[in-house]
């Protein structure tokens, strides 16, 4: 084994660089010189790593490498970088009077510079000029690190248009109703096909279908032939002395002389790449034409429901509403004289609701797009909860609606299982949603495996095997799940897992009812979404897979220094395995990583059979009756101790909405939406 050195990145000063929003990400490459036909290259062969501050790992010395510090915004903008050879770095090291090791100051481009702590280490693993023995980590050793899931946008698909909610960053105009679009956010729908822009509220009003992809159809020819509608535009190029909008995408014509088209008959008006996009509808008003088929359409309902009524006049008044009309008799008084007695009506229980007003909080727990989780008491009761807590408007802008109600369906079915997140109630405010479920303080299994690079043999094993439990319940009720990851698996008290975090999931899944959204974490992301196939429950199995292999080995099973790589890489590469992992592991995973979705594992084949769980005893582990290897440290109740600092320092407060918008928000988008649990309910009377 060649020498190796050990590397920590300490510190950074910005210099010049603009100041950081949060502290900055630290990306290691290494880069191999290799010989080509023009001479030396550098080559990348091993993935970006991406150290925490103040943490070390370990680089192999070779002749030719380099190692390169970039400082990054966030993980995708480079700010700032420096370049050095390994070679060099070990010089500096043994010229160092304290054993070997050495800290220095780097110099950055185009600004700032960072502080390196650098140790080298001799090839029998001893630390040069001292007699210590360490042994080496595995050169691409990189944790894992916090990644948001994506979600394709909701499409809309009407007269065979695909509306997706859209920001339009410049004054557009309705197609339907020709006023503006107008709001914050994702003020209205665009077409994916044809560009139509549309408000909202007018994507019911649409009565043509959409010509990027059904201009001659069946249903179009249909629409012809029923409404006798098929008048084309007369369009001419047009020089616009005033600005002026397109009326199909709505946004401005721009130029200084014939900026767009014309039509002579109609006057509507068009850029030119616009123009074999729009519907045969010259002279039309579609928003008059469309009020006018919905007046129709409700006519003939109720003229049918009254030649219904009088049809049935003469059937007797049975069926649904019997049981309204029941009466209670004296089964002792004659005939003549039973007089019918109304049976008592019960008053209903007044039903209690949670609201803020019950409501302390304390400490923000984690963040991302959707909104906080939040450590919360119960006022005078000392009953904690982690309440997730998502704002309407971005809910509503993304079209979210229906997934929001499909995660407090599933948290509420996971009363049923003892390895999913539990939840006691879902409420509302005028801004924000609330789901106040049961705090887990044991953290979840990404601040654990930072903590310790990787997790044991039987430690991975029973935390798989209790996923296992959890994923096969959510599959029995016809739910894929979708986020499976290590932020999403939290511990209790007593180091037992609990799957959380169900805005992902969908319902009713079956090999007839298969999902095609584009979702999920980057990293965790199946083939067959790559790909746009139809799929089931394989790609939670394939996450599964991906889940696995970071708490055996601590880092991800693909890699790439951006989201195309990282998806090639999914879609072609196969993960490396370290000879150090047993034989059972290495199988399971290469069971799990079958880029076939018919052939994965525990789509084919029984997952708990599998040689790897041959230590666990399944019908204990579904009662929680197996010991789990490690228990968190947790001091109360609301001990928050292993969750991350990042957001502990925050302040657990609820960010204010601008009012107009709040005003503007469809009031009854979330009826239905607030629940309480039978006993959160006793807590709180």
């Amino acid at each position: 084994m060649p020498p190796f050195l050990r590397i920590a990145i300490n510190a950074y000063e910005a210099g010049d660089l603009p100041a950081f929003n949060d502290l900055p990400v630290c990306a290691i490459r290494l880069k191999d010189s290799i010989n080509t036909e023009r001479g030396k290259a550098l080559v990348q062969r091993k993935p970006t790593m991406y150290p925490p501050w103040m943490t070390s790992f370990d680089a192999h010395i070779y002749e030719g490498r380099v190692l390169e510090v970039i400082l990054m915004q966030g993980t995708d903008v480079t700010v700032a970088k420096a370049t050095m050879g390994m070679s060099v770095l070990a010089e500096r090291c043994k010229k160092a009077k304290t054993s070997g090791k050495n800290e220095f100051w780097v110099d950055l481009q185009p600004s700032g510079k960072v502080q390196m702590a650098v140790q080298f280490f001799l090839e029998d693993g001893d630390i040069v000029a001292t007699t210590q023995s360490v042994k080496p980590e595995e050169e691409t050793y990189t944790l894992p690190r916090r990644r948001g899931a994506v979600r394709q946008p909701k499409i809309h698909i009407i007269k065979n248009h695909e509306f997706i909610a859209t920001f339009f960053n410049q004054p557009t105009f309705c197609s339907v109703c020709k006023e503006f679009v107008w709001g914050l956010n994702k003020q209205g729908y665009k077409c994916k096909q044809c560009n139509a822009a549309i408000h909202k509220k007018c994507k019911d009003k649409i009565i043509y279908n959409c010509t990027g992809t059904a201009a001659n159809s069946r249903e179009t020819m249909f629409q012809k032939e029923r409404f006798k509608i098929d008048m084309p535009h007369r369009f001419k190029a047009y020089n616009y002395k005033s600005p002026t909008f397109c009326d199909h995408c709505g946004s401005l014509l721009w130029g200084l002389y014939k900026q767009g088209l014309k039509c002579e008959a109609c006057s509507m008006n068009v850029h030119f790449n616009c123009n074999s996009k729009v519907a045969n509808l010259c002279g039309v008003n579609q928003k008059l034409l469309a009020e006018a088929l919905s007046q129709l359409t409700v006519s003939q309902k109720s003229s049918k429901k009254s030649q219904g009524s009088e049809s049935e006049a003469e059937v007797p008044d049975v069926g649904i509403y019997q049981d309204v009309k029941t009466t209670t008799v004296d089964p002792n008084a004659d005939d003549k004289n039973k007089t019918p007695t109304p049976s008592p009506t019960p008053s209903p229980a007044p039903q209690l609701h949670l609201t803020l007003n019950h409501l302390v909080f304390h400490k923000v727990l984690g963040k991302g797009s959707f909104g906080k989780v939040l450590l919360a008491e119960l006022r005078g009761k000392g009953q904690f909860f982690a309440v997730k807590v998502l704002k309407k408007h971005v809910v509503l802008m993304d079209d979210d609606v229906e997934c929001t109600m499909v995660e407090k369906r599933v948290l509420a079915l996971a009363w049923e299982n003892p390895f999913l997140t539990h939840l006691y109630s879902t409420f509302q405010s005028n801004e924000h949603l609330f789901f106040v479920m049961e705090y887990l303080n044991g953290g979840d299994l990404m601040f654990h495996i930072q903590d310790k690079g990787r997790f044991d043999i039987t430690r991975a094993t029973f935390y798989a095997a209790e996923i296992v439990v959890g994923l096969n319940f959510l599959h029995s009720r016809g739910i894929v799940y979708r986020d499976l990851k290590l932020d999403n698996i939290m511990l209790d008290c007593d180091g037992h897992i609990k799957l959380a975090d169900f805005g992902m999931c969908r319902e009713n899944i079956s090999q007839e009812n298969r999902a095609s959204t584009f979702c999920g974490t980057p990293d965790y992301i199946a083939p067959e979404i790559l790909l746009g196939q139809k799929y089931t429950f394989s790609v939670d199995w394939w996450s599964f897979g991906v889940l696995v292999y970071e708490m055996l080995i601590g880092q991800s099973p693909f890699q790439g220094d951006d989201e195309d790589e990282l998806f090639e890489a999914i879609r072609t590469d196969t993960p490396h395995y370290p000879r150090w992992i047993t034989k059972d592991s290495k199988n399971l995973l290469e069971q799990l990583f079958i880029k076939d979705p018919i052939t994965r594992m525990s789509v084919v084949g029984n997952i708990r059979l599998h040689s790897f769980f041959k230590s666990i005893n399944w019908t204990a582990l579904e009662k929680r009756q197996v010991e789990p290897p490690y228990k968190p440290k947790v001091k109360s109740p609301s001990d928050c101790s292993n969750f991350d600092r990042e957001f502990l320092n925050e302040k657990p407060h609820l960010s204010k909405c601008d009012k107009n918008l709040v005003e503007s928000m469809d009031c009854n988008a979330f009826a239905g939406f607030s629940f309480i649990n039978p006993k959160l309910e006793n807590m709180i009377s």
